[in-house]
């Protein structure tokens, strides 16, 4: 049978790559790219502070973190490089220090659930200048030892490497013809759209409404004098700002959540200015980094914020996921994962219930 992905970033890299486990697929992923927010990002896997109610949102975030340990061993096994991903651990702060203790009661229970999160302690601000000499934070910190950071665009790489698959860099459409799913003048017998924001782009002209919005997200790596950061924690201040070590000195800051940008993907200096100088405030070594690259991307959200995947109503075999949002490198593996076992017919730890594709994606009202 073939299968068409597309959608080339971390939900169609994974699924990718799990579909080729079947010998009985063959698949293509058509990935345009230009815009695409895994390509932009360097993320934080750290979900288990989040106070959204959303519980399925919880679920899949808490289970997306867990598969991370999964994906990295079944990589490493097919002899691909899982440098992209490393526990490092998490600093968290809070201008009201008090919050630490509320937010370390709420992990230790989630532990539970999440043995990842691993060793949960406050350090003062001494303490993380042991690790992180040029730290500048002015109170105490809550350290979680099994938060973990992430490159996305080198993991897409790898994974698309490992699925084998045919890959085609393009901007393509979908159509039926004869009950065919045909891309690019190919038929296909399975399609899955994973191309975020702009799912309505290919599913509206075949007569369906879809909820997702786009939302522009920058970022910016600098790289600082100090290069043994590969062993620095990531630092997540309050608000929307987190700074990402990498190796040799390379340091991420951002991501921006922009509304109302539509798909811009034009770099706003200003804006990466503001992030460089409030991320200063907290690592000192940046006021006089080296700015070496700056990336936008575009995320996808739906009008309450939740994710979806699942096949689409009317649509035999063409399944979409899309309205992860920022959490996308936490969620993103589970939910490609969860729709390649959904087309193998695998057990699911994810129940689509819970992700319900028809309160995202209807068919038109023709009236």
């Amino acid at each position: 049978m073939k299968v068409a992905v597309v959608g080339g970033g971390i939900v169609g890299a994974t699924c990718a790559y799990y579909l080729s486990k079947s010998k009985d697929l063959e698949i293509t992923v058509f990935d345009y790219g230009v815009g695409q927010a895994t390509k932009a990002s360097a993320g934080i896997i750290s979900p288990w502070f989040s106070k959204r109610r959303n519980k399925p949102w919880y679920k899949m975030a808490r289970l997306g973190a867990d598969f991370y340990l999964k994906l990295v061993d079944d990589l490493a096994e097919d002899g691909l490089n899982t440098n992209f991903y490393s526990q490092s651990g998490v600093y968290l702060l809070k201008k009201d220090e008090t919050k630490l203790v509320e937010l370390k009661e709420l992990a230790e229970k989630r532990k539970v659930l999440s043995p990842m999160i691993g060793e949960l302690k406050i350090f003062s601000k001494d303490e993380v200048r042991k690790v992180i000499p040029c730290f500048g934070n002015n109170g105490d910190v809550l350290f979680a030892s099994g938060g973990g950071r992430v490159e996305g665009e080198i993991f897409v790489k790898e994974l698309l490497s490992a699925s084998k698959a045919t890959i085609v860099n393009k901007k393509v459409a979908l159509t039926i013809e004869k009950n065919n799913y045909v891309i690019e003048n190919d038929k296909f017998d399975i399609v899955v759209l994973a191309t975020g924001a702009w799912l309505k782009d290919i599913l509206s002209p075949l007569g369906f409404d879809v909820d997702v919005r786009p939302q522009k997200g920058q970022l910016r790596d600098y790289k600082i004098g100090d290069e043994n950061t590969e062993s620095y924690p990531v630092i997540m201040p309050e608000g929307e700002l987190d700074i990402i070590p990498f190796e040799n000195g390379v340091i991420s800051v951002g991501a921006t959540h922009e509304d109302d940008m539509g798909f811009d993907l034009e770099i706003d200096k200003e804006q990466l200015d503001s992030f460089g100088k409030e991320a200063a405030s907290f690592l000192y070594e940046l006021k006089d980094a080296e700015i070496i690259n700056e990336r936008v991307g575009i995320r996808a959200y739906t009008s309450d914020y939740s994710p979806f995947f699942g096949e689409v109503p009317t649509l035999k075999n063409v399944y979409a996921i899309s309205g992860l949002g920022s959490s996308g490198l936490t969620t993103g593996p589970i939910i490609g994962y969860s729709v390649a076992n959904l087309i193998l017919g695998k057990e699911l730890e994810l129940d689509p219930k819970d992700y319900e594709i028809a309160n995202y994606i209807k068919v038109k009202n023709r009236d």
